[in-house]
């Protein structure tokens, strides 16, 4: 049996006897790994922009022009090295996560239901929450920033929400919130400020 010693030189470990007990001690170590490097530290020196998982919200219901603006956004994301989340929905939801899948990009949607069956096509990863509407909170806690494009009052609250837990809005199309928010024009003006606010 290996018998526990202190190492004169302090590194711990169990000291094994040979059979016959005429050979000298062996000392026996696990091996102490470093820490694994963050992936901020790594993709720096890649020359790649910090990895950012933006929320991009909106309505389960969205027009042709919202669809496509969502779309977008979730492709530009992507391209800027981001994580796409959302609510997994079909919508703008749908839309965000399309984007980002046909850009080769990851899209998180968190579900209201207690099951996958309408989770919406795109997404890389789903996860189910039984929380309802409530879902909403881990939806804009998911993301370093948020990006609200169109939109009724689940995505008000969405956006208050957000602002409640400290995370920055950039709204595209949706709810005029005066200086509580970052107002855009384009998609590539949400993107833009999204990951502008997010490194303040």
């Amino acid at each position: 049996m290996p018998t526990r010693r202190e190492d004169p030189l302090g590194r711990g470990g169990c000291q094994h006897a040979s059979v016959g007990g005429d050979a000298p001690l062996q000392w026996s170590h696990r091996r102490l790994l470093p820490e694994p490097r963050s992936d901020l530290l790594v993709e720096e020196e890649a020359g790649l922009e910090p990895l950012l998982y933006v929320a991009v919200v909106g309505s389960g219901e969205a027009t042709e022009e919202l669809y496509e603006l969502a779309r977008k956004v979730g492709r530009l994301v992507t391209e800027r090295n981001g994580v796409v989340v959302c609510g997994g929905l079909s919508g703008v939801m749908e839309a965000a996560a399309h984007g980002a899948n046909e850009a080769g990009g990851v899209a998180i949607g968190i579900l209201p239901d207690e099951d996958r069956r309408r989770a919406n096509e795109y997404l890389t990863y789903s996860i189910v929450t039984g929380m309802g509407q409530a879902r909403n909170l881990a939806v804009v806690c998911s993301g370093d920033v948020i990006i609200a494009v169109g939109g009724e009052y689940g995505t008000l609250s969405e956006i208050g929400l957000a602002l409640k837990v400290g995370r920055p809005v950039v709204t595209l199309g949706s709810w005029d919130l005066g200086r509580h928010v970052t107002a855009a024009a384009s998609p590539e003006d949400a993107v833009e400020a999204a990951f502008a606010v997010a490194k303040r």
